[in-house]
Parts: structure tokens; sequence; C-alpha cells
């Protein structure tokens, strides 16, 4: 008893946890997106007008699970570290930034909220800056390992906005399509 851990014993501790953060950021960002039916699939949303910087839908189904993985590897990291001060705020803005992250399709692609969209991945952005400097503070390569998923939001939050821009009616389409339905 007292004695530290071997490396060993700690690497394989981090990768207990890893083996649950990483499938569970992935797979909880996949269901978001399928249950919004969000992407160019969405007949809502492969009919607005969508800016010049654009990427094809394929670019997306590579760039989330690969952002969603080292999201999952950084809260693993800072999970692992035990007895930092810091880390019960640090966990917990990544959660607060996770559920902001993933309400972000079913608005804009279920709801067609495309303003309101807008809206929260500015508010996505600024918690996953929170987030970043607290992560900083306690292991610095978890903060590394999220600045990749920062700049594809600030991307991404550009996108939002110029196709908020381009399509002002995007909101009422949802509801005449409604209306036909009927």
């Amino acid at each position: 008893m007292g004695e530290l851990a071997s490396k060993g014993q700690l690497r394989a501790s981090f990768l207990r946890v890893a083996i649950v953060t990483v499938p569970l950021v992935v797979l909880l960002g996949s269901l978001s997106g399928r249950v919004s039916n969000s992407g160019y699939d969405n007949a809502w949303f492969a009919a607005l007008d969508k800016p010049g910087i654009m990427p094809p839908g394929a670019v997306f189904g590579i760039v989330w699970p690969l952002l969603y993985i080292l999201l999952g590897i950084a809260v693993a990291i800072i999970w692992f570290a035990r007895g930092a001060e810091g880390r019960g705020t640090a966990l917990g803005l990544f959660i607060v930034q996770m559920l902001v992250n993933y309400a972000w399709s079913p608005l804009f692609f279920a709801a067609h909220q495309v303003s309101a969209a807008f809206w929260l991945i500015l508010l996505l952005i600024a918690l996953v800056v929170a987030t970043v400097v607290a992560f900083a503070r306690i292991r610095p390569v978890a903060a590394v390992l999220m600045l990749p998923y920062l700049a594809w939001l600030c991307f991404a939050g550009v996108l939002n906005w110029q196709i908020d821009r381009l399509n002002p009616d995007a909101e009422q389409r949802q509801s005449q399509s409604v209306e036909y339905k009927l």
C-alpha cells in the first residue's frame, strides 16, 4: 500500500478510461447526426443555397469522427488527472460544451432553425475556448488535442452564418413542406 504505480499500470489505467470516453463521444455525436437526419441526404438541406466554401459531404463524414476521437482522448487525459486542481470544472465544461455540440444538428437539420443554430454555435465556441483554457491548466496536451475541434467549429460557424445569409427563408421552407404533407 502507498506504493507508486508503475508506468505500465498508469498507461493501462489511462487506456481503461479512454476505452470508455472515446467510443462514448463518437457514439453520441453519431446519434445526434443520425436522429436529426444531418447531411446532404436531408432534402431540406439539399434545397438550400450553399456558400462557395462548403466542402463536399464526405469531408464532414471524415472530419467529425476524427474530432470526436481527439475529444474522447482529451477528456480521458483530464479524467485521469485525479487530484488536479480545477479538474471538476474542466470536466463540467467539457460535458456542457458536448451537450451544446450534440444539440446543434437537431436544431439546424431537424428543426430547420438556421439562425438559432448560428447563435448556438457561437455559444459552443465560447464554451470550447473556456474548456481549452481549463484543460491547459491541468494537462496542456489535452488542450492541444481540442484545438482542431475549435478551428473546425469556427469554420462551421462561418458556414452556418453564410447559409443563413443565403437562405433568409430557410425556417419558412420547413413550415411550407409541412403544409404540403397535410
